[in-house]
């Protein structure tokens, strides 16, 4: 267990725009490098109704990375990548969830957002997934 308890992403290759899928404790996680739009999307939809309402900034460290649990809140399959549901975001693809471009669920059966893991950029190229033990 201690050996994964922090993991360390390069995130010196992940351009405006890409997604990838890196292994934490097992469980798949999403770092995606938003684009400007994303990002506004996020934004806009603030003040939209949520079902489980959180602020975009609140969700990121950095507004253009967006670092999410990539397991469904409503029975943990894995979502599609961003783009594939409604509002831009993700869609689970087992019983329909829509998430938007912060990971908030907008649609379906899932109670909740994507879980945002505990993570820390040690320098403008790394992300470490995880808390120290």
């Amino acid at each position: 267990v201690l050996a994964q308890a922090t993991t360390e992403v390069d995130i010196s290759a992940v351009t405006e725009g890409q997604m990838i899928t890196v292994p934490w404790q097992g469980k798949p996680v999403f770092i995606l490098h938003r684009t400007q739009e994303q990002i506004d999307q996020a934004k806009e939809a603030d003040s939209a109704n949520l079902p489980d309402p959180q602020l975009d900034k609140d969700r990121t460290t950095k507004p253009e990375f967006l670092v999410l649990l990539a397991l469904c809140t409503h029975l943990g399959c894995v979502p599609q990548p961003i783009g594939t549901g409604d509002f831009g975001g993700f869609l689970c693809p087992c019983h329909g969830s829509h998430y938007d471009t912060s990971g908030r669920i907008r649609q379906g059966p899932a109670p909740r957002n994507l879980e945002v893991p505990f993570y820390t950029f040690k320098d403008d190229t790394t992300v470490v997934i995880g808390k120290p033990v």
